[in-house]
């Protein structure tokens, strides 16, 4: 019998994060914090000083894509006013046990749940208009399309002039497009499939498909070495998928799933 090749160039599987569910006694080991890659006790912290050297302030609005069991989250929520913080996140039982552990009651007082969202395509659309917005390490886990769509859906939830902070895995423009990057911890990064990296370049186009302003900004400090882009909302108009632009607010898709208190 003829056998056809099978060439696997590397190993390693392709994980569906949307669809991982902890359960009681995972969270209660804390597999939720380990599973968005650890440094629980410095690397929130320091998203948040990085956007307060970048001009964030109490007042100001942010959303938080891909917030996770907030990592981050719980220190915007005590620095910004109340109800200013909202969060995004594809894994409704990763948010859930966040919520659910991670944070204070007094924390969560100052966080309405209307403010908090489970879906997997960046719905970002609360109804508010928001000055800041950050996605870390989500970029490194999505494609290119994705990083499109993200760009897209964030648009019309941004004001003027506001700033959108995206962190990613960048190889120079010299690397060749099917090479594989090894990584200390066991998952290589590919440019077609996660874990991602991307080229600088890559970020700068999907920009120009919507009304942003790209500006790479480097290294800011990242554990692992991810850089930082930043993305400027512009005035220019938001253009639907029928080509006629707009500025109206869209409803929520139904992927959208609020969380509920446990």
């Amino acid at each position: 019998m003829s056998i056809i090749e099978h060439r696997v160039e590397t190993a390693g599987e392709q994980p569906d994060y949307s669809g991982r569910e902890f359960t009681p006694e995972e969270i209660e080991a804390g597999a939720h914090r380990k599973f968005i890659g650890g440094v629980w006790d410095t690397h929130g912290e320091h998203q948040l000083d990085y956007l307060r050297s970048q001009g964030l302030l109490p007042h100001h609005r942010m959303v938080d894509i891909g917030c996770g069991p907030f990592r981050a989250g719980r220190h915007f929520i005590d620095y910004l006013e109340p109800a200013h913080y909202y969060a995004v996140e594809a894994n409704h039982s990763l948010i859930q046990a966040g919520y659910d552990v991670e944070l204070s009651d007094a924390q969560r007082a100052r966080l309405p749940m209307a403010n908090l969202r489970a879906n997997d395509r960046f719905d970002a659309n609360f109804g508010v208009p928001f000055d800041y917005a950050i996605a870390q390490s989500v970029f490194t886990h999505v494609s290119l399309n994705h990083i499109r769509l993200c760009l897209h859906r964030l648009a019309p939830a941004m004001r003027e002039g506001g700033s959108f902070y995206a962190t990613f895995f960048m190889r120079p423009a010299s690397t060749p497009i099917d090479q594989v990057v090894p990584s200390k911890r066991g998952k290589p990064f590919f440019n077609e499939k996660n874990v991602f990296w991307h080229y600088s370049d890559d970020l700068a186009w999907a920009a120009k498909f919507g009304p942003w302003e790209y500006h790479y900004i480097g290294d800011w400090g990242h554990p692992a070495g991810q850089k930082m882009a930043r993305f400027v909302r512009t005035g220019d108009r938001v253009t639907t998928p029928s080509g006629s632009p707009t500025l109206v607010r869209r409803g929520r898709r139904w992927l959208a799933r609020q969380i509920e208190p446990h």
